[in-house]
């Protein structure tokens, strides 16, 4: 059912750029590779839908767009006040500018919606999606989520991919978690969530602080539909 739903996806059509295809089948991938090439091509031409909320872990949604923006996805960006309050404390970034310039400056598939803008076109399940990813996500977040109260575009447009049966990845990075935290995870995994926390493993022999963002960027990737190679994958032994 997914790959037919997948399928009818990629026959809808969006304003954005178009897909590139690879010159030539890519090489084996190395553990971390600062300019990744698609494995295959990427099988969307609907938006992903990418927000970025208050929660520590900044240089995650930083990546993730910077490797989505890269390969030409399109992108439907919302960045909640706290979650600038992060980027600009762990990443020194304070503004659409300075975010453009972190990711590689090629914005032609990304469009930035305003958090405060709950009309906008994320808010309604008519706008057709590939899904979403909130990366990092706050805790409040997930609680407006699991609860269904949306303030904002991001709570509302996670609202609206729940309720239209699309791919919703949350990334927290809460620690420890309390009990509150752990009942409202739950309730959104009920939902539909898939709850990935970013928590990076080390079997494919970090060398940098990056090869530990780009882990969990490749598992949100996995689960967006996107395949890009960023990190060597288990191969058993």
């Amino acid at each position: 059912m997914r790959d037919a739903e997948a399928s009818d996806e990629a026959r809808a059509t969006h304003p954005a750029s178009p897909i590139p295809h690879p010159a030539a089948p890519p090489a084996r991938a190395s553990p971390s590779l600062s300019h990744p090439e698609p494995s295959r091509p990427v099988t969307t031409k609907l938006p992903v839908i990418l927000a970025i909320t208050g929660a520590s872990g900044a240089p995650y949604g930083v990546r993730l767009l910077e490797v989505l923006a890269l390969h030409q996805v399109p992108v439907w960006l919302m960045i909640s006040p706290h979650g600038w309050r992060l980027l600009a404390e762990e990443c020194g970034i304070t503004d659409d500018r300075g975010l453009k310039k972190a990711t590689g400056g090629d914005w032609t598939s990304v469009r930035v919606f305003d958090d405060k803008d709950r009309g906008a076109e994320p808010a309604s399940g008519s706008a057709k999606s590939a899904g979403m990813v909130i990366c990092p996500c706050s805790m409040g977040t997930v609680a407006a989520i699991a609860h269904g109260t949306s303030r904002s575009l991001i709570e509302r447009a996670a609202d609206v991919v729940l309720k239209e049966r699309r791919p919703l990845v949350l990334v927290p990075r809460e620690t420890p978690l309390s009990l509150v935290h752990l009942r409202n995870l739950t309730l959104a995994s009920e939902a539909g969530a898939v709850v990935l926390p970013a928590a990076p493993g080390f079997y494919h022999k970090p060398q940098q602080v990056r090869d530990l963002v780009d882990f969990v960027v490749q598992r949100v990737l996995d689960h967006l539909g996107v395949e890009v190679a960023l990190v060597k994958r288990w191969e058993g032994k």
